[in-house]
This record gives C-alpha cells, sequence and structure tokens, in this order.
C-alpha cells in the first residue's frame, strides 16, 4: 500500500509540475489556488515534495466541499387561489401584503420559491378549474382565500397542504374538524364569528336611530350568509328593526332589490361578507347612496371607498400571518398541528363625508370608539 501511494505522490509531482521534480529548474514558490498566498515549498532551489504533496492533497479535498457549496438552492412550490380578480386594488393589496411577508421570512419568489397564482373571482365554475390546475402543478402548499375556494381545493386534493386566511366559520363548513386541532390537510385564519354580524345592526340603530326596517344582503350561494343572517336576527327583536333578507347574485338583483326595498321610510342596508360584495363593492356604495340609504359594511375597504361605516377584522394583516403558516409548512409543519386563528382585534371606521351627505350626525360616543374616522 505504502509503495502504491509513493508511486502515486511521484507520479502526481511529474505530472503536475515535471519541470520542479526532473528539470533541476529553481521555482522558489507556489500559489495556494485557495489563500493566493505564496508558499515558500523550496529548499536549495528543489520542491520540498512532502510539502508540495500537502497542499495538492489539501486542494483537492477542498473541490467537493466548493461544488457542493455552488450547488443551487432548492426551489419549493406555493399555489396561491385568490377570491378576487387581478385588476381588484384591494386583491392585489393582500397578494402584495402576503408576498411581503414571505421574502421577509425568507422566501423570495424567483429565488428559493416559485408562486403560481390564480385569480378565481367570484365564479364557482373558475375556482373549480383553477384549484384542479394548481393541484397538477404539485405544489408544496396551497394559499387559498375565503369559503367558496377552499371548498373547491378541498375538492380537488385531500392531501397537499392548504393554508386559508378569510374564511368565515370553518368549522361549520368542514374544512377543519376543530379550531385547536384541525385534522386533515387545511388550516388558516377564520375571518370572525358569526356573533360579529349582530354588531352590525346594533351599529347601524346607532348612527342611524331612526331606522325601524333593515335589509340584509347576501350572496346565498356563499353558506357563510346563512350563519350571519341569523347572528343579525337573533339581535333585530331588541333593537325594534324588522329585517328584511335580500339574496342577490349579480349586480341586477342587488339593483332591483334595493330599489323595492327603498320605496319605504325609515331603511337601513347590511351587507354581509361575500366574494359577491366585494367584487361589486363600488356599484353597491353608490346604489345605497342613491336611495339614501344607511349602510353598514363588514371591512375596511368599503368605508374608504366611500362607504357610511364598517366593522371588522383587517384582512390584510390575516394574509400576512398566513405567510408565516405557509413558511412554517414549506419547513416540515403539518396544516393538522397548526391551529385555526381568528382575528385579535375588530376595526370600526367611520366616514364622516358619507355621514353628511347622508344627513346624519354621528354621536360623540360612537366617533370616539372609532379606529378611524375619514374626513
Amino acid at each position: 500500500m505504502s509503495r502504491f501511494w509513493g508511486q502515486s505522490r511521484h507520479a502526481l509531482l511529474h505530472c503536475i509540475c515535471p519541470l520542479l521534480t526532473q528539470s533541476g529548474h529553481h521555482r522558489p514558490n507556489l500559489i495556494s489556488y485557495k489563500t493566493g498566498v505564496a508558499l515558500n515549498l523550496t529548499v536549495e532551489g528543489y520542491v520540498r515534495r512532502r510539502d508540495f504533496i500537502k497542499v495538492i492533497a489539501g486542494s483537492m479535498a477542498v473541490w467537493p466541499l466548493a461544488a457542493r457549496a455552488q450547488q443551487p438552492e432548492q426551489v419549493r412550490r406555493i399555489g396561491v387561489l385568490m377570491s378576487d380578480v387581478a385588476e381588484d386594488s384591494e386583491g392585489q393589496a393582500r397578494l402584495t401584503a402576503f408576498v411581503q411577508a414571505l421574502q421577509q421570512l425568507g422566501w423570495t419568489d424567483g429565488r428559493n420559491v416559485r408562486i403560481d397564482i390564480r385569480w378565481g373571482g367570484a365564479d364557482a365554475d373558475r375556482h373549480r378549474r383553477y384549484a384542479a390546475e394548481l393541484v397538477t402543478l404539485a405544489p408544496d402548499v396551497i394559499f387559498a382565500t375565503t369559503t367558496p375556494v377552499v371548498a373547491a381545493l378541498q375538492q380537488a386534493t385531500r392531501t397537499v397542504p392548504i393554508v386559508f386566511a378569510a374564511v368565515v366559520d370553518p368549522v361549520g363548513a368542514g374544512f377543519v374538524t376543530n379550531l385547536a386541532q384541525p385534522g386533515g390537510n387545511t388550516t388558516g385564519f377564520a375571518l370572525y364569528e358569526y356573533g360579529v354580524s349582530g354588531k352590525w345592526l346594533a351599529l347601524l340603530k346607532e348612527i342611524a336611530p331612526n331606522v325601524t326596517r333593515a335589509a340584509v344582503v347576501r350572496d346565498p350561494s356563499t353558506a357563510s350568509g346563512i350563519g350571519q343572517l341569523a347572528a343579525i336576527q337573533a339581535v333585530a327583536p331588541s333593537l325594534g328593526i324588522e329585517l328584511t333578507p335580500l339574496d342577490v347574485r349579480d349586480e341586477s338583483e342587488l339593483e332591483r332589490a334595493v330599489a323595492l326595498f327603498a320605496r319605504k321610510p325609515n331603511g337601513g342596508i347590511i351587507i354581509t361578507a361575500s366574494p359577491t360584495a366585494r367584487m361589486n363593492r363600488q356599484q353597491v356604495i353608490a346604489l345605497v347612496a342613491q336611495h339614501r340609504l344607511p349602510t353598514v359594511y363588514p371591512f375596511r375597504y368599503f368605508a374608504t371607498d366611500g362607504g357610511l361605516m364598517c366593522y371588522g377584522p383587517n384582512v390584510i394583516e390575516q394574509f400576512r400571518f398566513a405567510a408565516d403558516y405557509i413558511s412554517r409548512v414549506l419547513k416540515g409543519e403539518k396544516p393538522a398541528d397548526l391551529p385555526v386563528q381568528a382575528p385579535a382585534k375588530y376595526e370600526l371606521v367611520i366616514n364622516l363625508k358619507t355621514a353628511k351627505a347622508l344627513g346624519l350626525t354621528v354621536p360623540p360616543m360612537l366617533l370616539a370608539r372609532a379606529d378611524e374616522v375619514i374626513e
């Protein structure tokens, strides 16, 4: 064995630097490729063969380590199915918050993660089609927004991890077993409990005391609309308000229903949470303003777009939180072990400009409770 290695070292010297070992020519220094430092390995004009071999052997040992260091970082895949259209400003704001939160957690699109985004809008057929399409891409995890989108994804897969945001009653919808231990392949962030819906009616009565009739606008294709209406019905008698449910699926149905309701005095409107209401919010706000109907909405963006008042969670914050769950799943945690979380805070936003246009004087106590007042 020693003879073999002795021959190998000799061969190595002859192959790499025959002038140094055969000709006797003087080369006083060698340059280490590892450090760029001149190495004095000569004695009286000849290379000290033992030292030279150590340098070469050390360099060869580093090569596989350097090769491993140059290996490209593994690229993970995230599917995203939004319940907005790409042109919607609120949808873009939500997606931007999600992507930025991922970057802060070390996941950058195009570097170590690929994000495949689909915009389903309020179209159930597109939800199903895009859900199946994303699953065929074999993502590591899928991020989904709102109840209809999660329902479509769960029909498409029971194995790919799903993290959701802006879902009302995930237990009642059958997405998770319970909030603390979701089970299965799905977890995320619940929008609110149904009891919050009753607060909308109380706020309507507070800002418009003359209201004795309230229309509750809901999308019948959204299962959560039933629970929201039930919570509102539970508080209506104590407030002395007669309720009129309005089931609307599109803008034309909404126009007819609101126009009919507005024929009688002392009316107000509650807009329940649904993708349809969000997608058509500009039309909704303009319609109720036309009929001079005080209206309470479920989210801040309604008030910033000209609606009278809103009370609900910060949805964009949920998208940031969802990015953390996505990161944890990518690092090996299971959705079944990540509890579903509910909002810790609800925002009350009042648009004083709209109140003035409706001839309403906002009570000082209500103004004092507001998290934001738009003037």
